[in-house]
């Protein structure tokens, strides 16, 4: 079994057509086929069958095809190992968010790394918790900053870098936007401009509202941060919002920022990558960047 007749079967079995896929690869249609009949041939069984012009895996070809891919990203990582042990600052770090740390959080350590490493290359993918772990799981991303932590997820593991408060948006007509801070319980009659399922920040703002001895009434839902400041702004309802979502905006509506009075409601940001797996030079440097930086941003 050879690596190319391997690298064959990938793009054959992604594009679902032979001919795209020798396109893709810059090699001959015959070619190709020849590679995949000998491997078929070697493994003993059919690994495609034909549907109209296209090709479709077999539920064997499809087993098969979560094992090579697996090898190849194995192949892949050794390959950039070799080349971060020699010179780590020719590496690249893939790294998952949600939104809400992409407008502030992110670039700034970003900005901070790349001071002392400005030739380290980065890719982005931001995501919702579920999402963003299953990302971690499946080397879609090196490290991903998440909240909260999933402690009961065996695949992952992290450390919690950040605790941030959470404070009440007002529109700037309600009549407790004057106040300096306020108990969350005085929000009960409110309309609440919620985070749709999925997002994290939405079960942090509903068991605080619990917590507090009310059902939030929900009047409206979003899916980002600048969407849920607008609309409470405009004046469709009250929120609970992040710190670092209510800073460093150009916003040019915006709501009022209300503390809540101790306990007050907070969230936690972790850091999380793959269990049992060593990272990469270049992965594991800026891993131990951010903890050294967020440790020096709340010294204990």
């Amino acid at each position: 079994m050879e690596l190319r007749q391997l690298q064959y079967f990938v793009h054959v079995a992604r594009m679902q057509h032979v001919t795209k896929a020798a396109e893709e690869l810059h090699v001959a249609q015959s070619a190709v086929s020849r590679q995949i009949h000998r491997l078929e041939e070697e493994l003993g069984v059919s690994l495609f069958m034909q549907k109209g012009r296209n090709v479709q895996l077999t539920p064997v070809g499809q087993l098969f095809l979560r094992r090579v891919e697996s090898i190849m990203q194995d192949l892949d990582r050794a390959v950039d190992e070799i080349h971060e042990f020699f010179d780590p600052e020719l590496g690249e770090i893939r790294l998952g968010f949600p939104h809400s740390l992409g407008i502030h959080l992110i670039p700034q350590v970003i900005a901070a790394f790349r001071l002392r490493h400005p030739n380290v290359k980065f890719r982005f993918k931001q995501g919702m918790f579920a999402s963003l772990i299953r990302d971690v799981i499946e080397a879609e991303v090196d490290l991903a900053f998440i909240s909260p932590l999933p402690d009961k997820n065996e695949r992952v593991c992290g450390e919690i870098v950040l605790t941030e408060s959470l404070y009440a948006i007002l529109p700037l007509n309600h009549p407790l936007a004057g106040e300096d801070e306020i108990e969350l319980s005085q929000l009960k009659e409110d309309t609440f401009v919620l985070f749709r399922d999925g997002y994290s920040l939405r079960p942090i703002v509903w068991d605080a509202c619990r917590a507090a001895g009310f059902v939030p009434r929900i009047g409206f839902e979003g899916e980002e941060t600048d969407t849920i400041r607008g609309l409470v702004a405009a004046g469709m309802g009250v929120s609970l919002l992040p710190e670092m979502a209510l800073s460093h905006t150009s916003s040019i509506i915006m709501p009022a920022i209300v503390k809540l009075k101790d306990p007050g409601v907070t969230r936690t940001i972790a850091l999380i990558r793959r269990a049992g797996e060593k990272p990469s030079t270049v992965v594991r440097l800026f891993h131990d960047f951010l903890l050294d930086y967020f440790r020096d941003m709340n010294p204990r």
